[in-house]
C-alpha cells in the first residue's frame, strides 16, 4: 500500500490556554497533573503575535481557554484583536468571573460563542465534583449569556458519578434554553487519567444513558441539539484523534509550549516547541513535535497496513502512551491492538460490585499538582 506523504495543510483551529488557573478543583480536569511547575505565564503582547501568527498560516477560530480564561485581565484586549483579524471567537470557560458588565466588554470586543460548562443537574453533585459552590452561580450565568444574545452552548462532562442523572441533565439545559448541549463522556487524561478508577462507568450505565439521549432528542428536535460523545474505553475502534496529529489543531499553552493535542505534554521525549523560542510558522511546519505522528509514515502495524489508517488516523497518541507506553503504538482501543487488553480491563473493573472506591478522588489544586 502507499503511504501517505503530503505536505501538511495549514491549521484551521487554534487554541488559546490562556492560564492554568482556576477557581474549580474537577477531577477530571483534562489540564498536565503537573501544571504547576511549567513557567509563567505569555504576556500580552506575545499572545497578541501568537494569535496574529496563527491567522497568517490559515486559522480560522480561535477558543480562548485554560484553567479559566476569565481569570485573565486581558482577555477582552486578546479577543478584539482575534476578532479584528477575522478569527470566529470561542469563550470556553466555567462561567466564574462573568459579570454583567464583563460580558457586555466581551460582545463590544467582537466574542462570537461561549461555551459554558455545567458539572451537574443536582448542588451536592455540582458542588462536590469542582470542590466549589457554584451551582446557584452558573445558572445565573447561564441566563446571562442568554439574555445578550448568545447562543446557548452547554456543556457537561459525564462519568460514573452524574450519568445516571442524564435525563435531569438534559431538562435542566432546557430549562436554560439551551440551543447545544454537549454531553462529552470523559476522556482519560490528566487528572482524569488519575481518577480513572473512581470515573470509569459500567457499560451499563452508559447504555441507558445513551437511551435516554435518544428518547429527548425525539422529544425536543430542532429545539435543542443534544451531542452524546462516547468514551474512547467503549468502542472497538479509536476516534480519529484530532482528525490527526498536526492535521488542523494548533494548541499553546499558558507558557507558549505549543501542542499538537491537548495532551501531548504526557509524551516523554518529545521536544515540544515554544512560541518564545520558534516562529509559528516553523512550529507548524518544520518541528520534529508536529511532524512526529503526522501522516502515517511513522505507524507500525497493525496501522501501517490497515484500511481504515485514514479515517482514524492511528488513533490518540497520548492514549497509546499512557495504557500501551509507547506513542508510536496502536491505540489501546482499537481491537487490534496487543494492548486492547488494557482498555478491556478497566471497563471490566468498573463493573465489580466491590471497586477501590476507597481511594478518594485526586481534585485538581496547585497543592496536589505540586505534590504529585
Amino acid at each position: 500500500m502507499t503511504h501517505d506523504t503530503s505536505p501538511p495543510s495549514p491549521p484551521l483551529w487554534l487554541l488559546a490556554e490562556l492560564t492554568y488557573r482556576c477557581p474549580l478543583h474537577c477531577a477530571f480536569c483534562y489540564n498536565p497533573v503537573d501544571y504547576a511547575r511549567h513557567g509563567a505565564e505569555l504576556d500580552t503582547a506575545t499572545w497578541i503575535d501568537t494569535i496574529s501568527a496563527a491567522r497568517a498560516l490559515g486559522a480560522a477560530q480561535i477558543g480562548f481557554s485554560g484553567g479559566e480564561p476569565l481569570q485573565r485581565d486581558d482577555l477582552e484586549t486578546l479577543v478584539a484583536h482575534a476578532r479584528g483579524l477575522g478569527f470566529y471567537t470561542n469563550l470556553i470557560t466555567s462561567g466564574i468571573g462573568l459579570s454583567a458588565s464583563r460580558i457586555e466588554r466581551l460582545r463590544q470586543a467582537g466574542l462570537d460563542h461561549i461555551q459554558l460548562s455545567l458539572q451537574d443537574s443536582t448542588r451536592e453533585l455540582n458542588d462536590f465534583l469542582t470542590s466549589t459552590r457554584t451551582f446557584e452561580l452558573k445558572h445565573r450565568v447561564a441566563r446571562l449569556i442568554k439574555s445578550h444574545g448568545y447562543p446557548m452552548v452547554l456543556n457537561c462532562v459525564l462519568h460514573r458519578y452524574n450519568l445516571p442523572h442524564v435525563g435531569q441533565i438534559i431538562e435542566m439545559a432546557l430549562d436554560l434554553g439551551a440551543d447545544y448541549l454537549e454531553l462529552a463522556n470523559t476522556q482519560y487524561y490528566g487528572w482524569a487519567m488519575l481518577n480513572r478508577d473512581q470515573l470509569m462507568p459500567t457499560a451499563e450505565q452508559l447504555r441507558e444513558a445513551e437511551e435516554t439521549v435518544n428518547r429527548y432528542r425525539k422529544l425536543v428536535g430542532e429545539r435543542c441539539r443534544i451531542l452524546f460523545v462516547v468514551p474512547d474505553y467503549f468502542e472497538s475502534r479509536p476516534k480519529a484523534c484530532m482528525n490527526g496529529w498536526g492535521s488542523v489543531f494548533l494548541g499553546v499553552a499558558p507558557d507558549g509550549t505549543a501542542l499538537p493535542c491537548h495532551a501531548a505534554r504526557s509524551l516523554p521525549g518529545l521536544a515540544l516547541p515554544n512560541v518564545r523560542d520558534m516562529s509559528l510558522k516553523e512550529i507548524w511546519y518544520d518541528s520534529d513535535a508536529f511532524n512526529a505522528f503526522r501522516g502515517d509514515g511513522w505507524m507500525r502495524e497493525p496501522c501501517r497496513d490497515c484500511d481504515e489508517r485514514h479515517a482514524d488516523h492511528g488513533g490518540c497518541r497520548c492514549q497509546a502512551y499512557l495504557l500501551a507506553g509507547d506513542p508510536a503504538a496502536a491505540d489501546p482501543v482499537c481491537a487490534k491492538s496487543e494492548h486492547h487488553g488494557q482498555v478491556v480491563q478497566a471497563v471490566t473493573f468498573a463493573r465489580q460490585p466491590k471497586r477501590d472506591d476507597a481511594r478518594p478522588l485526586v481534585f485538581r489544586s496547585t497543592e496536589n499538582s505540586l505534590a504529585l
